[in-house]
């Protein structure tokens, strides 16, 4: 992978920081620069394996910041930094085989600086994977999420609630993304980056992002139907209107009773 060198030079300081400390065997590159993504003023995205035991006094602790690093002082570029998370081995074999999508889609295109652990380097390339399990489930649920993000669109310009008129377009477009992505079995990497990743999917409808971004700018009931019936037609699921209403009932609104994941959080 290439990067601008500014970027090389603060990855390579970082390591030198980290790769004879015992405490810290594994130095993981992540973010928008190990995606390919970056600007020139973008930080540094990192995960450092620590020591078992240390990563466990570091989750109990009470102290701000002990699962955290940031550090201005290895970057000497305008605005550069490295910003990075403490975790441990089991902590990455627990995302393998359990995680959610935002924290699989960190490791795409991630790699180690440097890993005095055996096999690291094959348990990294087992995280980014598409979880095909329940995935139909999944595609049904984005759906309703959607459909119901083009009903609440409906009801807030009725009543003229601004705040809802804005959440319901929002609610619309990361579940049509979602819904693609999910098509197209790439992993959502969360708001920040979701049109990065809608931009680059496969098969999608050919003008969703822009009338996804033309969604968010004006917030109308004909914006929100141009993108739900595109995504719709594209990705014919067949679920009735009163599945959708129902699911949302019973999965969203009282995912209380159940204890259930927030979809929010898949």
């Amino acid at each position: 992978m290439q990067f601008q060198p500014h970027h090389k030079k603060t990855i390579d300081r970082l390591a030198d920081a980290y790769r004879d400390d015992p405490n810290y065997p594994a130095l993981i590159i992540g973010g928008s620069v190990a995606k390919g993504w970056a600007r020139p003023d973008s930080d540094v995205d990192f995960l450092i394996v620590t020591t078992e035991a240390e990563f466990d006094r570091r989750r109990k602790s009470t102290t701000p910041g002990d699962l955290f690093i940031n550090r201005t002082d290895l970057s000497d570029y305008e605005g550069g930094y490295v910003d990075g998370k403490i975790i441990s081995v089991s902590f990455l074999e627990k995302l393998a085989q359990s995680g959610n999508e935002p924290s699989r889609a960190a490791f795409n295109g991630a790699f180690l600086a440097y890993s005095h652990i055996p096999e690291l380097e094959e348990l990294i390339k087992q995280i980014p994977i598409y979880p095909e399990t329940q995935r139909d489930k999944r595609m049904r649920s984005f759906y309703c999420m959607m459909f119901m993000g083009r009903w609440l669109m409906n009801e807030a310009t009725r009543h003229n609630n601004p705040y809802t008129i804005t959440r319901a377009a929002s609610q619309l477009s990361v579940y049509a993304g979602r819904l693609i992505l999910a098509h197209n079995r790439t992993l959502y990497p969360f708001h920040k980056w979701l049109m990065h990743a809608l931009e680059a999917a496969d098969d999608k409808p050919a003008d969703l992002v822009k009338h996804m971004h033309t969604l968010l700018k004006e917030p109308t009931p004909k914006n929100a139907d141009t993108v739900f019936e595109e995504v719709k037609a594209f990705v014919n699921l067949g679920v009735p209107d009163l599945e959708a209403y129902t699911w949302f009932m019973t999965e969203v609104e009282w995912s209380w009773m159940s204890d259930a994941t927030p979809i929010e959080d898949w």
